[in-house]
């Protein structure tokens, strides 16, 4: 089990730097290595959802996700911060959407889960 937490925490490490990795660089990358790349983020969201997410941090966490993936579905007005630090909105909002790429499929795991685990103590 502890080995299974270590996938883990190391797949939450890598999705995180993945992600911020591909909005430094998604417009200098080919599109295909993007999608490729995006895939590895899904992959790695799941293995998080799976596996790093105990059954006493499933509120706080999806919290957490619920709230990035609101703020990267609106980040689109990040992009005014642009005329003040050119490029530092793009930025924001470029890492907030690959971030709940990493996140939405974890959170979608472990809504999963905490539904299983209530529809289980009846």
């Amino acid at each position: 089990m502890a080995m299974m937490r270590k996938v883990g925490h190391y797949s939450f490490l890598v999705g995180l730097l993945l992600a911020l990795v591909l909005a430094l660089f998604s417009t200098a990358l080919n599109s295909d290595v993007t999608s490729i790349m995006m895939l590895g983020l899904v992959i790695l969201g799941v293995l998080v959802g799976f596996l790093n997410i105990t059954a006493k941090e499933v509120t706080e966490f999806l919290v957490a996700a619920i709230a990035l993936i609101v703020m990267a579905s609106i980040s689109q007005s990040l992009v005014v911060i642009d005329m003040y630090i050119t490029g530092l909105g793009t930025l924001m909002q470029s890492t907030l959407s690959f971030i709940a790429v990493f996140v939405a499929p974890a959170a979608l795991i472990v809504a999963i889960k905490a539904i299983i685990k209530l529809a289980e103590e009846e």
